[in-house]
């Protein structure tokens, strides 16, 4: 049929083919029709003694086919009590295969081959029966005929699961259905559609149930009856596959556990109704942004869902927030990644196990696969769902990504269950070999491993066929499985089990057609089975030619390769030739006369080709008593016996010659035979090489442990050899040169530590060893072997040195590279159950069995004892290897004790304890007492200890108050063994019997974990790597996964739900107060009460409560006064003082003569009238950056025409400030604020000019109709009234100023006509004040109670304004009487409907609505003249900061990084009434027309009057072009928004880099200052950067220092990381490139300098003179050093925080580096609150022999030291310490910072000097161009570029 419609809805089976006609349908046996009392219908009766002979065909022909696509299938039966029955359903793949699924009550286990899949049904009893009851008390149904309270049954089977899980295939439609005895049949029907039989129609219409989500009710023909009152499923059983429960027998079709909840609820896709959406997304808007955003992705926030409701809610009943930060658990339940939709395109499993669990891998074509979840738990993260529009496509569920989120990349370890298997490939480039449960093919030249994943029990034997094409492997255990595979493309060809408890031997047929496997079936006895592998590859079925029990002991058996019915076989006291002959398996002994009693181990054919006559065949077996027998084939009698003697030791050194005489012999495992010589592996450890005739060894090689397997490859050039110990090589013949591939633990792994710097690892076993491994060869580097047993182990952070905690309670601790123990120490009685060093590398800790736990100096070559505490960690060893856990800062110590129901968080340098957190109570409805398991502290928030429970729960509980944060149930099936957060706590490791999950850490999807198998035993410790590029487990083995996880912007929001908020009570602060406790920012509780000031916006500490605004008083100084006073700008030119100072100034040159010192001026202290205001919970509201900088107010501009410098550019802008940003698309302006200064841009060339006069970060601008005015509002400097500048645009003049708020100004705003002006006070003094906009008074002023977060003008009435804030919409009239103007305010409280929130921004649309956002996503819609809202809908899931509207659309903003353009034209037509609607009930249609995901949560924006392109700012320091018409969006300025450490010019000067704390490195093209590339490391930040010497574009490079100690060089014509250095551990802090380029030198935070090579990467040398003090400078200059009495031509200093600063003479190609002077500068104690000034240092550019310093010290100075005299010959005079300087190539200038905020441009031959405010905080970095010509300038992430004119 052309068209498929006709099937949807469904398809009614026997309607369909008119099935009492028997025309298009056939029937055999006894098949009759009854009317069935229960459904009061005519239903059909298959019965008879056989199920074949009695059945129902649908179609009748073979070749013909029903074609039914519908991807479920129904079946309306009811099994015979007491009998069996089958059907059979034939299904076609997409590729055109036929397959057939099978289920019955016959099968007693599941079945698969390519083209059969057999399932076990369990029939269900009637409810409450006896049968209900013992199938539920045994946890699995009871398989075998059905019960005789069997019920009707709809069963419910998805195909396209089915054959995707099991096949990997892709469903295409249904061919044919057998349906036979014994069963009655009502019917049978195929849809698309998750149909509930529990469900009515009425009950769906009220539910919300429709065919276009995907569900519905059962169809009227299609259900059963259900009396008045009654339920459907105390009645009937509906039986879904795949099925929602876990019991067992696994892969079988059965009744679903009972819940509480609705049986009838598919997980898949609730028939329940969900709460209304606010918005389906119309389609997917690609992300456009920077270059941040190709190399991160988003992450949204975390919100609350409600709760379900199974009526359709009214609007106010259910409420839709919680607290933010906390997880609501419903009914805990968990949705993970591996339960999902059964439409939904998932990740696949690579195969299916027997245990129903799969490793997620990619897939690779477009058919969904799907995986399912062997454990018992499903996570349930609330999530909330919008209103619904009227537009249109279905969103996906939001999951954990990517998928999958792990990838096992290498596993450590050989053997398991059996260490004599391992195959060559017929090519002899890789081994293949079993690793407990896994299957791995490494190759030899790379050590490169392939996996082949899917057995759940150690692997027992493997086989390859001839040419290495199928693999068949076994597994061992009481069910054993043998799956074939093929081995190119790794997929499992053939499962089947047979019936033995283990499966010892596997030989595959030259050819492949003949599988042959030995094991022990039930009662003990050898079973030998042959099955018949031919078209296996074809997609056949493996089937069993014969099978044989026997009592004769088989230890090896193998197919003949020349012929496939013949196998021999090898075991104690026999060898015997077996045969297979019409289906039956028959043997023949050999005749071994003496030799009766021996126990052979291994057989081997001698090489041959299959033309060969048998009579030629020679058959050669090993014995454990050493002797070899040659046996002919063919007449089956010894041919020859040799036996393989110890040697006869005649002298000390020397061994005999090796004999086959008689005496003791050594035993032989394993003998492998080429045509050129056998190869033999005994006992002994020895491989040996022999000639066919053994008359002697010509090749042998010793091994550790006893040789288990030999294995010759095909082309005899290599000998492979496992031994019983691990160990895995092979021996190449031609070089004699010996291998080893794997090297591996030979019992558990315990636990493991990585060296994150070497890569090392480091694994404790219960063999008895410690080894060190290479994490990228896999090599065992040390191996340390005691007779104690090892515990736990652990690396130092930084240093080469390794801890062990042994059975006994004995500490060593070992230097690995000098591999000798460091120290031994026997405080413990127990078993070392904790072992941790601190971060920082300063302490170590160790906890026993028997409760103690000890503190050691790490920083002490002896590592001694600091303190020993008894009975403080909870006894036992189940918490082992790493019952201890320490804080990222090294300064909190947790652990589970004194009890195991406690948690304790004890002082890191001292144990003493700071708070006990008892988890037992956790839980008040829980009958059992929870006991703590593991901790683990969250690395990116201290303030986070995770706690795993023995109820299958993770806890987060805050570090500070004890209290609950968050709750995870139903981690694991069973207990969490360990658990692990990634460094930026952005995931969550956790480890359970032998499945390892990885979880969002903030619960905020609706998957939020994946889960991976591999390990066969317990996996005893998890960890991500210390680069967080790789995940470690250990238990049976160790496994290496590469953590695939996408990188994510550092740009954290300020509001992350994580954030721990504290109640901070209205009260006064007192030195006791309990608040001097609280954990600022620095970590560390304050020990005094803080000055009452405003607090910082770093500090974690907020309010959650409600507190009466009338409680706090307004901020106010002592001196307040009414007055309004103005204060004279700078920028007109005009001096603010009336005593000028000359034009030139001068700074006091001294030579050679010490000044005095100054003296320091006195802070006052400020008091407080009332109580701190309280800052609004949202992002809207502006909150100037935190600042220690004062403002020098003597500091003064030099007149214009005369500045020595003249600024060029910003470079950035200030994302932290609110509506920052102006654009008049009429009149072309463009201007924005970075830092304290207004830019005013031309958009088309890039041309700023610059308004300044502010001295503080600007807030907000506000622009006139006109364009010809602009306002800029900053904080006032040194703590007065916020400033208010008013700006000329064309003259760039500053022509009013208003002073007159006393906090930080929010909102600007001119009237639509431009006569008055509106300004507004920040939340401590929330006041709105109007302005004329002719003259600037204030005409009037309103104080509200709380604070206002924006305002607006009304575009059509003038004399109409609104502000929006914390208590609601304020509805402002401006009242005129004459020269008196009045504001008329009328507040309005938000609807009750949005709940308790805050009113972010407003924006008028034409004359008649008021559209306000609220900071929880909510867009109300007020009518202006009722001052009513009357409409409501959710238009984000976050806090919309933003709103713009022009026309009919609307534009919505938020700090969930989304900007939506919303089609309001429908409200148009909407009339006011009393209630408030949401947008879905009220049928109006609010459209999102398009989205755009940005950089950054939206701060400003401004778009033209079509609402077609604008310009929108984000907090990520950037101001996008977004254009809707073409979607597009162009970033015009971009900056950083943190800290920038350095910026520095390239030496041609086409280029410069800077850095920053969010650890980018950013490289910008001068002289048009835009970015060119941006490289980006997570959760690091970058100190310092520096440029190649290289002058080349295409060899240009940068290299940027890290915190975490590395080094990382970017080539700028490729745009990529070239090379990464690791040569510090603690944070770089100065790099640069030597003169020539030869080395990179770099400084650290301990005052090492490391010398690199950048082609290489290797560290020359560790300078550790500076050792103790951080490097602060170091610089490179070609110089020949002849002058100075040494060898050299280079020269390069380094400076260090203690005054310090060296001067090397050095020639990097001869490897010389000699010292050529060091110098100390003295200075007195420093006193300051903060860190003292750093000491700098610098070469003359015109006289490298010439040094310039300064630093903390007795004068503010800079000393000028010559290298040839010796001494400082000048000195020049500062007013304040110097927080950087740069000196210029020409001019003699120097360029010198300060705290003040002041930059001096200093003639240094004169003394002569000019400031220069413009920077709105300290300066930390400034640089001259190469030429001099150019300057730049930052103060934290405001780059300004000078010009430099000359002095």
């Amino acid at each position: 049929m052309a068209s498929k419609g006709w099937q949807h809805p469904y398809v009614n089976i026997f309607k369909h083919v008119r099935v009492e006609d028997w025309k298009k349908s056939a029937k055999e046996g006894d098949v009759s029709t009854y009317t069935d009392k229960t459904l009061k219908c005519s239903v059909f009766r298959i019965r008879g003694p056989v199920p074949a002979t009695s059945y129902i065909l649908v179609p009748k022909n073979s070749n013909q086919s029903l074609r039914l696509i519908g991807h479920y299938f129904y079946l309306l039966f009811r099994p015979t009590p007491g009998k069996y029955f089958v059907v059979h359903l034939d299904v076609v793949a997409e590729e055109g295969q036929v397959i057939r699924i099978s289920f019955s009550n016959m099968f007693k286990e599941f079945k698969s081959t390519a083209t059969w899949l057999q399932f076990p049904f369990l029939c269900g009893g009637a409810k409450d029966s006896v049968y209900e009851s013992t199938a539920k008390s045994a946890r699995h149904g009871l398989v075998g005929p059905a019960p005789t309270s069997v019920r009707w049954t709809c069963l419910m089977l998805d195909l396209q699961y089915t054959l995707s899980v099991y096949l990997n295939r892709c469903y295409s439609n249904l061919r044919s259905i057998k349906l036979c005895a014994n069963m009655a049949v009502k019917n049978m029907f195929t849809s698309d559609l998750l149909l509930d039989p529990g469900v009515s129609f009425n009950e769906a219409k009220l539910m919300g149930l429709a065919s276009s989500q995907g569900t519905g009710p059962m169809p009227r023909d299609m259900s059963f009856p259900v009396p008045k009152g009654g339920s459907w499923h105390d009645l009937y059983d509906y039986i879904k596959f795949p099925s929602e429960g876990t019991k067992l027998p696994f892969d079988s079709i059965q009744k679903d556990n009972p819940k509480p909840e609705a049986g009838s609820v598919s997980r898949q896709r609730s028939p329940i109704r969900e709460e209304s959406r606010c918005v389906n997304l119309s389609k997917p808007i690609q992300d456009r942004v920077s270059l941040i955003q190709q190399i991160t992705t988003p992450k949204s926030l975390m919100r609350n869902r409600n709760p379900v409701v199974t009526n359709i809610p009214k609007l106010g009943v259910v409420s839709t927030h919680q607290k933010v930060g906390w997880l609501c658990h419903n009914d805990d339940q968990q949705q993970e990644s591996a339960c999902f939709s059964p439409h939904q395109l998932t990740s696949r499993p690579c195969d299916t196990d027997d245990n129903g669990v799969h490793v997620f891998v990619h897939p690779e074509d477009a058919c969904g696969k799907h995986g399912e979840e062997s454990e018992e738990e499903f996570v349930y993260s609330p999530v909330p769902h919008p209103v619904h529009l009227s537009s249109s496509k279905e969103t996906r569920q939001q999951k954990l990504l990517p998928d999958p989120i792990l990838r096992l990349n290498r596993i450590i370890g050989f053997g398991g269950a059996t260490a004599k298997y391992a195959l060559w490939t017929e090519s002899g480039d890789a081994v293949v070999y079993p690793c407990h449960a896994i299957i791995v093919s490494m190759k030899i030249s790379s050590n490169q491993q392939r996996f082949f994943i899917g057995h759940t029990d150690k692997v027992s034997a493997l086989a390859f066929n001839g040419n290495t094409t199928l693999l068949a492997s076994a597994q061992t255990g009481n069910h054993s499985v043998v799956r074939v595979w093929n081995y190119h493309k790794g997929n499992c060809l053939a499962l089947f089990r047979i019936h033995a408890h283990s499966l010892s031997s596997l030989s595959f047929s030259y050819s492949g057609g003949i599988l042959c496997g030995v094991g022990k079936d039930r009662h003990n006895k050898t079973m030998v089975v042959v099955w018949n592998t031919l078209n296996v590859s074809k997609g056949g079925e493996v089937t069993i030619l014969a099978k044989v029990h026997t009592d004769v002991d088989i230890h090896t058996m193998k197919v003949a390769f020349f012929d496939d019915t013949r196998m021999v076989s090898c075991g104690r006291d026999n060898i015997r030739l077996w045969r297979v002959r019409n289906g039956s398996l028959r043997s023949c002994p050999v005749n071994l006369g003496e030799y009766h009693s021996l126990e052979f181990t291994d057989l081997a054919f001698e090489e041959g080709n299959s033309n060969q006559h048998l009579d030629d065949r020679t058959l050669f077996a090993s014995s454990r008593s050493g002797h070899i027998f040659e046996i002919d084939y063919s007449r089956v009698v010894i041919r020859n016996v040799r036996r393989l003697l110890p040697a006869q030791q005649q002298h000390a050194d020397r061994r005999e010659k090796l004999t086959f005489n008689t005496g003791p012999g050594i035993a032989i495992n394993s003998i492998s035979v080429s045509s050129s010589f056998c190869a033999t592996g005994s006992e002994d450890g020895f491989l040996r090489l022999w000639p066919l005739d053994f008359s002697a060894v010509f090749l042998e090689t010793e091994h550790e442990g006893p040789v288990s397997l030999v294995s010759v490859s095909s082309d005899s050039l290599q000998v492979l050899a496992a031994t019983s110990t691990g160990n895995l090589g092979f021996l190449d013949v031609s070089s004699r040169g010996y291998n080893t591939l794997m090297r591996s633990h030979t019992d558990t792994v315990l636990g493991f530590s990585v060296d994150g710097i070497r890569r090392h690892l480091t694994t404790a076993s219960s063999d008895g060893t410690v080894r060190i491994w290479n994490m990228d060869s896999l090599n065992q580097l040390y191996d340390f072997v005691s007779e104690d047993s090892p515990c736990s182990v652990a690396f130092h952070p930084s240093e080469q040195v390794f801890s062990c905690g042994f059975s006994s309670g004995i500490i060593r601790i070992f230097d690995i590279s000098s591999a000798k123990l460091l120290a031994e120490h026997k405080q413990h009685r127990g078993e070392v159950v904790g072992l941790a060093f601190s971060p920082d590398g300063e302490f170590m800790y160790s906890a026993d069995s028997q409760g103690s736990l000890a503190l050691y100096n790490s920083s002490d070559e002896d590592y001694n004892v600091i303190r020993v505490a008894c009975n403080v960690v909870a006894r036992g060893t189940e918490r082992s290897p790493d019952a201890l856990t320490v804080s990222s800062d090294s300064r909190c110590l947790a652990f589970v004790g004194p009890s195991e129901y406690i948690v304790t968080i004890a002082d890191a340098r001292s144990l003493d304890e700071l708070l006990h957190v008892d988890v037992s109570i956790l839980d008040v409805e829980s009958p059992r007492l929870d006991s703590a398991l593991k901790v683990c502290f969250s690395p990116a928030s201290t303030e986070h200890l995770l706690v795993a429970t023995s109820a299958n729960k993770i806890l987060w509980v805050s570090t500070k108050t004890g209290r609950l944060l968050r709750e995870m149930s139903k981690v694991h099936k069973h207990q969490c063994s360990s658990l692990a957060v990634s460094e930026d706590s952005r995931f969550l490791l956790t480890a359970g019997h032998n499945a390892l999950k990885v979880w969002d850490y903030n619960m905020q999807l609706d998957i939020n974990s994946q889960m991976f198998i591999g390990h066969s035993q317990p996996i005893c410790q998890v960890s991500f790597t210390p680069d967080q590029l790789g995940v470690v487990s250990v238990g049976d083995a160790i496994f290496l996964w590469d953590f695939l996880a996408h990188p994510v912007s550092p740009l954290i929001d300020s509001r992350s739900p994580l954030r721990i908020k504290y109640t901070t009570a209205p009260k006064s602060v007192q030195p006791d107060d309990e608040v001097s406790g609280v954990q600022l920012s620095n970590g560390m509780p304050r020990q005094t009460a803080p000055l009452p000031s405003s607090p910082p916006p770093q500090l974690d500490i907020s309010t959650t409560d409600q507190v009466d605004q009338g409680a706090f008083g307004s901020l106010s100084l002592c001196d307040d006064t009414p007055t309004i006073p103005t204060v004279p700008v700078q920028a007109t030119g005009s001096s603010p003082s009336s005593d000028h100072r000359p034009a030139s100034s001068f700074l006091k040159v001294t030579e050679l003569v010490n000044t005095s010192p100054l003296n320091t001026s006195h802070i006052d202290t400020v008091e407080l009238k009332g109580k701190n205001p309280v800052r609004p919970d949202c992002y809207r509201h502006f909150i100037p950056r935190f600042k220690t900088s004062t403002l020098d107010e003597v500091a003064e501009a030099p007149q214009p025409g005369e500045e020595g410098i003249k600024l060029k550019a910003v470079i950035g802008y200030n994302g932290n400030g609110r509506a920052n940003m102006v654009w008049s698309p009429d009149q072309g302006l463009f201007a924005y604020s970075c830092g304290c200064v207004v830019v005013v841009e031309h958009l088309h060339t890039g041309c700023q000019r610059h308004l300044q006069g502010h001295s503080e970060e600007i807030s907000c601008l506000a622009v006139t109709n006109d364009a010809q005015t602009v306002a800029s509002a900053a904080g006032g400097s040194n703590g007065s009234r916020s400033l208010i500048c008013i700006w000329d645009v064309q003259n760039e003049t500053c022509h009013n100023t208003i002073s007159y708020h006393r906090g930080a100004v929010q909102s600007l705003a001119f009237s639509r006509d431009d006569r008055f002006f509106l300004s507004v006070g920040d939340f401590s003094e929330p006041e709105v004040a109007l302005w004329s906009s002719k003259t600037f008074q204030l005409l009037s002023s309103v104080r509200v109670s709380g604070p206002i977060h924006d305002a607006a003008f009304s575009p059509s009435v003038a004399s109409q304004l609104a502000c929006v804030g914390s208590q609601g919409v304020y509805f402002c009239l401006i009242i005129t009487h004459g020269l008196d103007v009045d504001l008329k305010v009328q507040r309005v409280k938000a609807p009750a409907e949005v709940g308790d929130v805050e009113l972010t921004a407003l924006c008028y649309h034409n004359d008649s609505f008021l559209f306000t956002s609220t900071n929880r996503g909510h867009v109300c819609v007020w009518d202006i003249k009722t001052q009513r809202c009357f409409m409501t809908w959710e238009a984000d899931e976050g806090e919309i900061g933003v709103l713009l509207c022009r026309g009919n659309r609307l534009l919505t903003g938020s700090n969930t990084r989304w900007l939506r353009l919303w089609e309001v034209e429908a409200l148009q037509g909407v009339k006011s009434q009393e209630k408030v609607f949401n947008v879905e009930d009220s049928g109006t249609t609010v459209v999102l027309e398009q989205e755009i995901m940005l950089d950054g949560t939206t701060v400003s924006a401004a778009f033209d009057y079509t609402m077609d392109m604008g310009i929108v700012g984000t907090t990520a320091g950037t101001l996008w072009y977004i254009n809707w018409s073409d979607n597009s969006s162009i970033r015009l300025v971009s900056g950083h928004n943190t800290k920038v450490n350095d910026v520095v010019f390239s030496s041609d000067e086409s280029h410069f880099a800077t850095c920053g704390e969010d650890g980018s490195v950013r490289v910008w093209s001068a002289p048009s200052n835009e970015l060119v590339v941006q490289f980006q490391v997570l959760n690091q930040a970058c100190g310092c950067v520096c440029w190649s010497t290289s002058s080349s574009k295409d060899s240009a490079c940068v290299a940027a220092g890290y915190s975490d100690g590395t080094l990382r060089i970017f080539r700028l014509a490729s745009s990529e990381m070239e090379m990464k250095l690791h040569p510090h551990h603690v944070a770089v802090t100065a790099i640069q490139y030597s003169a020539n380029g030869h080395v990179i030198l770099s400084g650290g935070k301990n005052g090492l300098v490391a010398v690199s090579s950048p082609v290489n990467g290797a560290t020359i040398r560790v300078i550790r003179d500076h050792k103790g003090a951080p490097i602060t400078t170091i610089q490179c200059v070609n110089e020949e050093c002849k002058n100075f009495g040494l060898e050299g031509n280079e020269m390069w200093l380094a400076a260090s925080a203690d005054r310090r600063v060296s001067v090397w003479a050095v020639n990097w190609l001869k490897d010389k580096c000699d010292l050529l002077d060091w110098l100390t500068f003295p200075a007195p104690a420093y006193f300051g609150d903060d860190s003292p000034p750093p000491s700098l240092a610098a070469f003359c550019p015109a006289d490298p022999g010439l040094m310039v310093y300064t630093g903390y010290g007795v004068e503010k100075e800079l000393s000028f030291y010559s290298l040839t005299k010796k001494q400082i010959i000048k000195k020049i005079a500062l007013p304040h310490w110097v927080t950087c300087f740069g000196l210029s190539s020409k001019s003699q200038l120097i360029a010198v910072g300060s705290k003040e905020r002041v930059l001096k441009l200093v003639k240094s031959s004169s003394g002569r000097y000019q400031d220069f405010l413009r920077h709105s905080d300290s300066l930390q970095t400034c640089h001259f161009s190469p030429s001099g010509t150019l300057l730049f300038t930052v103060a934290y992430n405001e780059i300004l570029l000078w010009e430099v004119q000359g002095l």
